[in-house]
């Protein structure tokens, strides 16, 4: 028996409501969950003694159930004359109970004569859409509810707050004279949830109360806990409401279905009022018959976000099959927010955890994570240039050791700086000073590609925070080092926050990289490396480094002009874009005659060695460089064994031509 009506239309008219609740008899119907879901909201805003009235009662049991827990001043109306009867013998015991056939639009109460006005998809069942014609209809029943309200009397509605519902409300309601609240019902939705095969959507509710006129509108709102906050505006408040639900959808898809095996779907979840993220999660399904487990969720701890196994989403496939579970959701601590444990995080992922859970997963839902805490991530500076816009320079702890990193905030989840800190005691105190033997992996490989040199000077294109220059000359007393840095905040950064110290070996020019290679190639400069490490701000491409412009033919025949006859190009590239790659590599082959790639396990860079010397590359002479750059770090007590392994990378190795 279909008994939903066939149109939104239905629901605004009083012939439909009469044929609905004779189908349905006595048995109650709940739009928006039951008294036990609710009252954890209506106990807060109805007094016992309070006089209520309730506007379109239906045969809902919610004012039995108020009556029974001592709300004894209960008025019940109804356009429905067969519900009324209904609800008439069904409350016979409740005699002070009243139900009238009434009208909510046209009421006969005197003004002034209740506390609390309460609405349970009334307003939502007389409001389909927004005509004119239905204004006019709403109109009436806001102008009959203020009229019979009590000074600080409270507007209850329980509501699903579609875009034009709220509108209206806001309308009504977002004024001087009246204070608005809204709250979400979470225990309204779980249960909803529980009795449905269907999508469940949000159920808020709206505390419209009334005061004489205020100097300033009062808007507040509470998505989650028990915490309310102010908003400044009508539309803050329609953007968390549109958020919440615009949540709810994606959630209800995911728990009916699994993704593809190599899809994934993350969100971002805000704290209310927040600009900022505060959590990111990424939800990965898999389909495999291998899987032991159902759910879990993994929580990062703050600094390890930017990691291959949490920060792509190849790594998040592989954390996932290696722990074998059918949907598993990666949790990222985004910056600019305070965790207080780990303990904390998990009660605040609660709720989005179980909107999450996939059909056919009962039981308690596991959190998992690395180590017993949150991490922890200090911002040491922030600012904000012109060309690389807003970043910030931060200590993170990974695995015992303090590290610094540069971050542009444009691209969060990307390092672009790191260096590792190191306590040194200086009269009885221990202050942190930067390991300029501690490189990235990536940094490293580059360097082996310099010990191939005969020549002593080189030029770094790309500064960041001045890792890569600082290790080449502490490394190499013997090189020339010049720096190419387009952005002049990069170089205060560097000096300031990660110790570059510039001298006659090592300077840093500030100027387009594309305009140091077009005069060093006029003026006849010879390098015995042309290193390529900078970023590309173009987010267009599958190619985050370097910005394509400078693997275009006229940039590599300069870069191969200013190179001497046994000189060698290192490229640092990243690119996630196969048929983009495999272009540039073409293009390097025009003009360089042997190449070699280098490839990061578990990284997403690529370490390109280029030249045109009469020795192609070898396995023994890369193998002869590692060694080298080892031995020349050891020597200087930058490292105490290596820096490089030399299993590791001759397995990376990939000599092309």
């Amino acid at each position: 028996m279909n008994l939903l009506p066939r149109s939104h239309k239905e629901f605004s008219e009083k012939d439909y409501w009469n044929k609905f609740f004779r189908k349905r008899g006595n048995k109650a119907f709940e739009w928006y969950g039951e008294y036990l879901e609710l009252c954890g909201q209506l106990n807060k805003y109805i007094k016992t003694k309070d006089s209520i009235l309730i506007t379109g009662c239906g045969n809902s049991s919610l004012s039995a159930d108020l009556y029974d827990v001592g709300y004894v001043n209960i008025t019940n109306v109804d356009v429905s004359e067969v519900v009324i009867k209904q609800m008439k013998n069904v409350n016979k015991a409740r005699t002070n109970m009243k139900f009238m056939c009434m009208d909510a639009t046209r009421m006969s109460f005197e003004d002034e004569a209740f506390n609390v006005v309460l609405d349970k998809g009334t307003l939502d069942a007389l409001m389909p859409d927004a005509t004119e014609e239905t204004n006019a209809i709403i109109d009436k029943y806001f102008s009959e509810i203020k009229r019979v309200l009590k000074l600080g009397g409270r507007f209850v509605c329980i509501s699903l707050l579609q875009s034009h519902i709220l509108a209206k409300l806001m309308e009504g309601f977002c004024e001087k004279s009246w204070m608005f609240r809204v709250v979400r019902c979470h225990e309204a939705e779980e249960k909803n949830a529980e009795n449905s095969d269907g999508p469940t959507l949000p159920v808020f509710v709206v505390i419209a109360t009334k005061f004489k006129e205020m100097p300033q509108l009062l808007i507040e709102v509470c998505m989650a806990g028990e915490k309310m906050v102010r908003v400044q505006t009508p539309k803050h408040l329609q953007e968390h409401i549109k958020s919440a639900q615009d949540t709810a959808f994606i959630t209800n898809g995911l728990g009916k279905t699994k993704l593809d095996d190599n899809d994934e779907v993350s969100l971002d979840l805000y704290q209310p009022d927040e600009n900022t993220p505060r959590y990111t999660l990424y939800v990965v399904d898999q389909r495999s018959s291998q899987t032991i487990n159902k759910y879990a969720v993994f929580i990062v701890p703050q600094g390890r976000e930017s990691e291959w196994l949490f920060g792509t989403a190849a790594g998040r496939r592989q954390l996932q099959d290696s722990a074998r579970f059918g949907r598993l959701v990666v949790a990222v601590l985004r910056r600019g927010h305070h965790y207080s444990s780990l303990d904390a995080v998990k009660e605040e992922l609660a709720h989005s955890a179980k909107m999450l859970i996939p059909n056919g997963f009962s039981g308690q839902i596991p959190f998992l994570s690395i180590g017993s805490d949150v991490g922890r991530r200090v911002k040491v500076h922030e600012g904000s240039s012109k060309l690389s816009g807003d970043y910030v320079v931060e200590d993170v702890d990974v695995e015992g050791h303090t590290h610094r990193r540069l971050v542009f905030l444009d691209n969060q989840f990307l390092v672009q700086s790191e260096a590792r800190l190191r306590p040194v005691k200086r009269k009885n105190k221990t202050k942190f000073v930067i390991d300029y033997g501690h490189i990235s992996l990536y940094h490293s490989f580059m360097c082996v590609g310099v010990q191939l040199c005969k020549s002593s000077h080189v030029a770094v294109l790309g500064l960041g925070g001045g890792s890569l220059c600082m290790f080449l000359r502490r490394c190499r007393e013997d090189l020339n080092v010049t720096a190419v840095e387009l952005d002049p905040a990069m170089l205060e950064v560097a000096t300031q926050h990660f110790d570059l110290k510039l001298d006659d070996k090592l300077r840093v020019l500030v100027k387009d990289g594309l305009d140091f290679l077009a005069e060093e190639a006029v003026s006849g400069h010879k390098y015995g490396a042309v290193l390529f490490d900078m970023d590309s701000k173009d987010r267009t491409l599958g190619l985050s480094c370097p910005p394509k412009q400078f693997l275009e033919d006229k940039v590599l025949e300069e870069v191969h002009s200013i190179l001497d006859d046994d000189g060698h190009f290192i490229l640092n590239l990243v690119c996630r874009d196969v048929e983009l790659q495999a272009s540039m590599l073409l293009t390097l082959k025009r003009h360089f005659k042997h190449l070699v790639s280098v490839k990061l396990y578990e990284e997403v860079n690529e370490i390109i060695f280029a030249t045109n010397s009469r020795k192609p590359y070898e396995n023994d002479a890369l193998e002869t460089a590692v060694r080298s750059l080892n031995s020349a770090a050891r020597s200087q007590n930058l490292v105490n064994v290596k820096c490089v392994d030399i299993k590791d990378f001759l397995q990376s190795i990939n000599i092309i031509s």
